[in-house]
C-alpha cells in the first residue's frame, strides 16, 4: 500500500511539474498587438513590457493566477491522499488512528472530511471498555461533525446516512420520547441517502433496521409514540425484510449484521428454514471487527434456540 501511494505521489508530482512548465511556455510565447499595429512577444520584460502599457500588472496578475491554480492543485492532491488514507484505515478497522487523522480536519468546510470524522467518532465510542463519559462525548461530537457536513453539502449521500445514524445514537441519551420523536427525521435522511446513491447497501440496510425496530417496538414504547404523533411511526417485518434483501442484492455478503438481521427477521416471521440459512451465514462470516465478533456470538446463540 505504501509503495502504491509513493508511486502515485511521484507520478502526480511529475505530472504537476510538466503541466506547470507547459503553462509557462504558452505564456512566454503569447503575442500581443501594440498601438502601432506591430506584434511584440510578452516573454521578455524590458521593451515588450514598455510597449504593452501595463505589462507589470498583467504579469503580476498572471503570476498570482498561476500560484492560486498551483495551490488549488496541491490542496486537491492533499485531500485525495488524506481521504485515501482514511478509507484504508477504516477498512483495516484502525479506529483510533483514523480518528486522530481526521480530527485535524474538524474545522474543514469539506463534507467529505466531516462525515468521515463523524463516522470515526461514532466508531471510537463503540470500542469495548470505552469510559462512559468519553463515549457520550464522542456520540455528541459525531452528530456535530455530520451536521456541519450536511450544512456544507446537502447532496452528499454519506452525510445524510451518518446524520440519521448519529441522530439515533444521541436519542439513547435523551430518552425514548426524543428517540421516537426523531424517528421520522431519521427515516427521511435515510431515504434521501438512498435516492442520492441507490447502490449504497449500508443505507438500505439501516433503513431495514429502522423498519425492524418499529415492527418489534414494545407496547409501552408504542404508547409513547401515540402520545407524540397522531399517526405514530410503524413498520412490518415484511418491509424490513425487503430492505435487507435489497441490500444483499446490491452488495452480496457486504456486512455481517445484514446477514444476522435477515436471520432474525425470518425468525420473527416464523420461517425457520430461511432463518437457519442466514444465521449460519452470519456465524461463518469472517470476524474482522468487534461488531463482527458480536454478530458471530448472537448468531450462535440464536442457532441454538432454533435447534
Amino acid at each position: 500500500m505504501a509503495g502504491m501511494v509513493l508511486t502515485r505521489c511521484v507520478s502526480r508530482t511529475l505530472l504537476s511539474a510538466s503541466g506547470a512548465k507547459a503553462i509557462r511556455i504558452r505564456g512566454n510565447n503569447r503575442h500581443y498587438r501594440t498601438t502601432s499595429g506591430k506584434t511584440a512577444t510578452a516573454g521578455t520584460a524590458g521593451g515588450a513590457a514598455f510597449l504593452l502599457g501595463l505589462p507589470a500588472l498583467s504579469c503580476l496578475a498572471y503570476e498570482a493566477y498561476r500560484r492560486v491554480q498551483s495551490s488549488a492543485v496541491v490542496q486537491a492532491l492533499e485531500k485525495e491522499e488524506v481521504l485515501e488514507q482514511a478509507d484504508y484505515l477504516y477498512s483495516c478497522a484502525e479506529t483510533e488512528k483514523l480518528y486522530q487523522l481526521l480530527l485535524q480536519y474538524k474545522d474543514s468546510d469539506d463534507a467529505e472530511f466531516l462525515w468521515r470524522l463523524a463516522r470515526a467518532s461514532r466508531d471510537l465510542s463503540l470500542l469495548p471498555n470505552m469510559e462512559a463519559e468519553r463515549k457520550k462525548q464522542l456520540v455528541f461530537e459525531a452528530l456535530e461533525y455530520v451536521t456541519k457536513a450536511l450544512e456544507r453539502d446537502d447532496k452528499c449521500f454519506a452525510a445524510h446516512k451518518w446524520y440519521a445514524v448519529c441522530l439515533s445514537d444521541v436519542g439513547d441519551y435523551e430518552g425514548v420520547k426524543v428517540k421516537i420523536g426523531n424517528s421520522y427525521i431519521i427515516r427521511d435522511h435515510l431515504e434521501t441517502a438512498i435516492k442520492l446513491n441507490p447502490m449504497d447497501a449500508t443505507s438500505i440496510h439501516i433503513l431495514g433496521y429502522w423498519c425492524f425496530a418499529f415492527a418489534e417496538l414494545p407496547w409501552y414504547q408504542r404508547k409513547v409514540a401515540a402520545v407524540i404523533f397522531a399517526s405514530p411511526p410503524s413498520s412490518t417485518y415484511e418491509e424490513a425484510l425487503e430492505f435487507f434483501l435489497k441490500a444483499e442484492e446490491v452488495d452480496p455478503n457486504f456486512y455481517s449484521k445484514n446477514l444476522l438481521m435477515l436471520g432474525k427477521t425470518y425468525m420473527a416471521m416464523k420461517d425457520k428454514e430461511k432463518a437457519l440459512l442466514w444465521l449460519t451465514k452470519a456465524k461463518d462470516y469472517p470476524a474482522h471487527t468487534q461488531e463482527d465478533k458480536e454478530v458471530h456470538k448472537e448468531a450462535v446463540d440464536l442457532l441454538k434456540k432454533l435447534g
